[in-house]
């Protein structure tokens, strides 16, 4: 009897709509259901995780994948917001930004980051990238009961 794989409620927060992509065929090839919801600055990404105004019937993310560099507030903005929040404080938060600078890795980690990825170049390095990232966190590593 084949088990039916779990499905996995991601949001993607992202305002290149390049990298939207190349993460959407990243995971097309993956080994669990993923739904992947995609806001395109920090402020949409906290109306979408506090289910306020066109996102009231969001379901709550089993992890958020989110970039730095984006217009209103960025992701250590939003990584901050986050992390204060009583009822968001335990969602699982992946970095996924170009940046390499030692200075944005330290800071996010301070911040409570689970994990930080510069994006790779290329579109078959970055499908790699996230097998792995999937592999990890969606396979081997043990994630909080999402509560709806």
């Amino acid at each position: 009897m084949q088990s039916v794989p779990k499905k996995i409620d991601l949001l993607l927060v992202e305002d290149d709509p390049g990298d939207v992509e190349l993460t959407r065929e990243g995971l097309r090839s993956a080994h669990v259901v993923v739904d992947m919801h995609v806001v395109e600055d920090g402020d949409k990404a906290l109306q979408y995780l506090r289910k306020q105004g066109p996102y009231r019937d969001a379901a709550k993310p089993d992890m958020v994948l989110l970039d730095l560099n984006m217009p209103k507030k960025n992701g250590r903005e939003v990584l901050y917001e986050i992390r204060k929040d009583e009822a968001l404080k335990d969602l699982p938060i992946v970095i996924l930004t170009t940046s390499e600078a030692e200075a944005d890795i330290t800071a996010c980690y301070r911040l409570g980051a689970n994990s930080y990825i510069a994006k790779p170049v290329g579109c078959d390095e970055f499908s790699r990238v996230l097998r792995e990232l999937e592999n990890f966190w969606f396979k081997v590593a043990k994630m909080p009961k999402r509560d709806e």
